[in-house]
This record gives C-alpha cells, sequence and structure tokens, in this order.
C-alpha cells in the first residue's frame, strides 16, 4: 500500500486596492469605484476625506445668464454649454454647487449657519449618490467597498454612509471587519492637530485610548490590516512642509531659500504599529507623501493624493496568510 503526503492547499491571494483623500472629486471616486475591476481585485477600500471643502454659488441673473467665482475668477456663463461645462470643473474639484437666484444667494450668505447647512446638505446628497453609484457598478462582482472618514469630514455627513442592507459598499469607521476569510481591518479616521483645524481633530493621547480600543476588537494581529487616516509619525509617509500656525492662513517657514520640512504624521499610531505588528498599514492626510515603508514586519503605504486634477492615485497590495506579498504603485 502507497501513502501519498502533500502539503495544505494555498490560499489564493487577496488582492486590494487602496486609495485616499478624493475630497468630493466626482471623477476621482467614479475611478476609485471602478478600479476594482480595472485591477481584477477583491477589495477596494477609501481611507478617509471623501468629503468636499468648497461649495460654489451659481448665481441665475435676470438676464438668464450665470456667473460664479471659483478660484478668485469670477466666471460669466451665457449659455448652457458653458454652465454644464462649469458644472464638470466644479465636480473635478471637489467643489460642491448650487444655482440660485440673486436673492437667495444674498439671504444665504448674510446668514452662516445657512451657509453651513447648505454645505452639508449638498455633502450629503453627492455622498448618499456616491454610496447608490458604488452599489449599482459593484453588484455581482463579488468586490467588496470600504470607505472610512477623514479628518476633514463631518459626521453629519458621513452617517448617510451606513446602510443595512448593503451588498457591496460598506462604511467600515471605528469598526472591525473581514476584508477575506481570514485578514481582518479596523479604521481610524480621527487626525492629530493640524494647522487648518479641520472638524475631526483630537489630541494624541485620545486617538492613542481609541486605537487601544479598537485594538481589543482584532483576533489576530498577524493577519490585521490598520486603516488609519493618519500616518505614523517619522515615516516618510508624513513628509510636507512645516507650517508657522501663528499666521492665518498658515505660511511654510523657509530657511536658506527651501521650505523646512518634517513629518506631521502621529505619533501614537507610530507606537502602535510598533507594540502589535499588524501586517499591513494603510494611510492617507499628507497629499505630497506618497511612500510605502516598512516598521517592522508591518508595510506601511500612503499613495498620495491628486484628487484636483482628476487623477486617482492608489496602491495594489496583495497578501496571504498573514504576509504582504507585493505592492504596487499606480496612477491614473
Amino acid at each position: 500500500m502507497s501513502f501519498f503526503f502533500s502539503k495544505k492547499p494555498r490560499k489564493e491571494p487577496t488582492r486590494l486596492f487602496f486609495a485616499t483623500d478624493i475630497h468630493g472629486s466626482e471623477r476621482t471616486f467614479r475611478k476609485f469605484i471602478n478600479a476594482g475591476k480595472f485591477y481584477n481585485v477583491n477589495v477596494i477600500v477609501m481611507g478617509g476625506d471623501i468629503q468636499g471643502k468648497l461649495m460654489i454659488p451659481i448665481i441665475r441673473e435676470a438676464n438668464g445668464h450665470h456667473r460664479a467665482t471659483v478660484q478668485g475668477r469670477v466666471e460669466h456663463l451665457s449659455t448652457e454649454e458653458e454652465l454644464k461645462a462649469l458644472m464638470g470643473k466644479l465636480d473635478i474639484l471637489g467643489f460642491y454647487y448650487k444655482v440660485m437666484e440673486e436673492d437667495e444667494f444674498h439671504a444665504v450668505q448674510a446668514d452662516p449657519k445657512a451657509v453651513a447647512e447648505l454645505f452639508n446638505e449638498l455633502a450629503r446628497q453627492k455622498l448618499t449618490n456616491w454610496v447608490s453609484l458604488a452599489e449599482e457598478r459593484l453588484n455581482g462582482t463579488g468586490i467588496k467597498c470600504f470607505v472610512t472618514g477623514g479628518n476633514d469630514d463631518e459626521w453629519d455627513v458621513l452617517n448617510v454612509m451606513k446602510k443595512e442592507d448593503a451588498k457591496s459598499f460598506f462604511a467600515c469607521e471605528n469598526e472591525m471587519v473581514f476584508v477575506d476569510d481570514d485578514h481582518t481591518m479596523i479604521s481610524i479616521g480621527l487626525s492629530t492637530p493640524t494647522p487648518w483645524h479641520t472638524p475631526r481633530e483630537v489630541p494624541e493621547e485620545e486617538l492613542g485610548k481609541l486605537i487601544e480600543e479598537m485594538a481589543t476588537k482584532v483576533p489576530d494581529m498577524n493577519k490585521a490590516i490598520f486603516n488609519f487616516h493618519d500616518p505614523p509619525k517619522d515615516s516618510t509617509l508624513d513628509t510636507c512642509p512645516l507650517l508657522d500656525w501663528t499666521k492665518d492662513p498658515p505660511e511654510q517657514i523657509v530657511s536658506g531659500g527651501q521650505p523646512v520640512l518634517h513629518g506631521a504624521g502621529s505619533v501614537v499610531v507610530r507606537e502602535a504599529i510598533e507594540k502589535y505588528k499588524p501586517m499591513l498599514g494603510l494611510h492617507g492626510h499628507i497629499h505630497e507623501s506618497q511612500s510605502v515603508a516598512k516598521l517592522g514586519r508591518t508595510t506601511c503605504i500612503n499613495p498620495g493624493s491628486e484628487y484636483a486634477e482628476g487623477v486617482l492615485r492608489g496602491c495594489l497590495v496583495t497578501f496571504a496568510d498573514g504576509e504582504v506579498q507585493g505592492y504596487q504603485m499606480t496612477s491614473g
């Protein structure tokens, strides 16, 4: 009688696509959703700062023409084609907009509360549309889409992402989720303080407590992903110009004619990665700091962001059984 011994069959690797910091850009979000099929991945992850930053009123004038002030320049629109072209431009930039009569514009402009309410209403509307688009495009593909907020996003806006009947699009902030049968991911969108005083900033100590709380939910750190919007301090994922916070707006600090650079990431994020040694760290926040770094066994990634140009920066990551097998930065 003959006996044959063989190794346990290896599972197929999981392919994940990660992008972050799209700040309301319609073109960039659509590219993100389409990236799942394009790159033939199992999972797509959006790492935060999905909400736009500005709202542009488009004023309908008495003669039927329109005008709008965009990036300091007043644009006069005399045809429907010009109006549609402007809307397309604003969609790429990630700016919200609303066509309104002259008297409505002046009424809203005079009421800061009304401005804030309209901004959040437009932000919720766009994000609701994005959730519906993702569910439609990903239906039947088997691709899971996980999305978290960032420091620039409002809770009031992010809450529209939570759908009990979701099939493909999952809001995952402050939750532990399975990205496949073996690997889990915890997600935190808050950041430490910035010169811009964005909506969701907390001190290092508070962020550290939240990380510790989330870490208790992870069943196996060897097969864990830390999807933290704030990158680890001094990791090359967080390098950016040092700013003078006493100026309004903050100004770059220059020495010898060159901007002074520093690591703007989080100390507690770095400490948590070094302590728990997860398989993978997914980060964003610092748009200009596209980089991959190894902190011990952990592969940490910041794909960077060029959302205002309609460019989707991302990173393809392949992993299996708690090991990152490869990664590739993408841009398109």
